[in-house]
């Protein structure tokens, strides 16, 4: 699994400078429009709303059964993460398995959360724009009005009940066992509500490059939001684009057309595309500089008593035929 993960992670790097180089000459024009503190300060939101993300999927883990510490999570996260940027949608979701099985989280655990956390990113993302577009852009209205009316629905199926339901008959149809700790209602709501505070730092995150483009008025920051939190639903929704490359951008700019000045809007699509990609990067840099020391190995912050739920040694993965492996410092 090391060496598979080392392979992952030089495939997701050559995707992200693929992206980066194939709109280079429009990347640097939409940098040299934009001031260092401007694009220093967006990274820097962008980082902090991946960061509260993790938060979220530790939560629904450990909801779960299996608490990990702030160290183990981080870097199962950041580094499982740079899969997005393969083509196809199952990698990061197989690379967060393996590596949660090393501190002992049951394969239908982690799998569990993953789902559970990306269905919570998506439900929330078509809510916050169903509230923030529909009254601030006539342009999201006419064409994407269709993706609005699934917000409420989808939301409600975050309800314990469907989720336990959902996540039992898919354990089942895999021959996987039940889940022995199903999530509760508590959980779910502290879960998207970090998820709601990383879309509200993605909305800065936007909000700060419009502004750097020419973009003014009171209503900018929402619009800026519901922008972003839609043209990430719609590049999630084009399966094969690795990391929804192209339906985001393309999303991003029908809805900040009518609003920016004139090319402003692709400026923003591009220049949002490159900081999100550097934030990723750096977190996945930080999480492997940080290595596995005694606090990654020791699995949750405090330890299960005996009879109480806890990370239980893995049974037969979901990815069969991998073999259990210990990560080196």
């Amino acid at each position: 699994m090391r060496t598979l993960r080392v392979l992952l992670v030089l495939l997701a790097l050559a995707f992200c400078a693929y992206s980066v180089i194939d709109q280079w000459d429009a990347t640097t024009r939409a940098f040299r429009e934009m001031s260092w503190a401007t694009l220093a300060g967006s990274l820097a939101v962008g980082v902090a709303g991946l960061f509260v993300w993790m938060l979220g999927w530790r939560t629904f883990l450990s909801g779960l059964g299996s608490p990990l510490s702030m160290r183990a999570a981080f870097r199962i996260s950041a580094i499982s993460q740079l899969g997005k940027y393969v083509p196809g949608k199952v990698w990061a979701l197989v690379t967060q398995i393996e590596m949660a099985r090393e501190h002992k989280v049951p394969a239908e655990r982690s799998f569990g959360s993953t789902l559970l956390a990306v269905a919570s990113s998506t439900a929330c993302g078509l809510a916050v724009a169903a509230v923030t577009l529909p009254l601030t852009s006539a342009a999201a209205r006419e064409k994407y009005w269709w993706l609005f009316p699934l917000a409420p629905v989808m939301l409600a199926a975050l309800h314990p009940k469907i989720v336990t339901w959902c996540l039992g008959t898919m354990l089942r149809l895999i021959r996987r066992p039940p889940l022995e700790h199903p999530v509760s209602l508590g959980v779910t709501l502290r879960a998207i509500g970090w998820t709601l505070l990383g879309w509200a730092l993605f909305g800065v995150h936007t909000w700060l490059l419009c502004v750097a483009v020419g973009g003014d008025g009171a209503g900018l920051p929402f619009l800026a939001t519901g922008a972003y939190a839609l043209a990430f639903v719609a590049g999630f929704l084009v399966f094969i684009a690795p990391g929804g490359i192209g339906a985001r951008e393309a999303a991003l700019t029908v809805v900040l057309t009518p609003v920016l000045p004139a090319g402003a809007p692709v400026v923003v699509a591009i220049a949002s595309r490159v900081v999100l990609t550097v934030a990723d990067l750096l977190n996945a840099g930080a999480a492997l500089l940080l290595g596995r020391g005694p606090a990654a190995r020791a699995g949750g912050g405090t330890a299960p008593g005996p009879g109480e739920p806890g990370n239980e040694p893995a049974r037969d993965a979901l990815v069969r035929g991998t073999p259990q492996t210990k990560e080196g410092p």
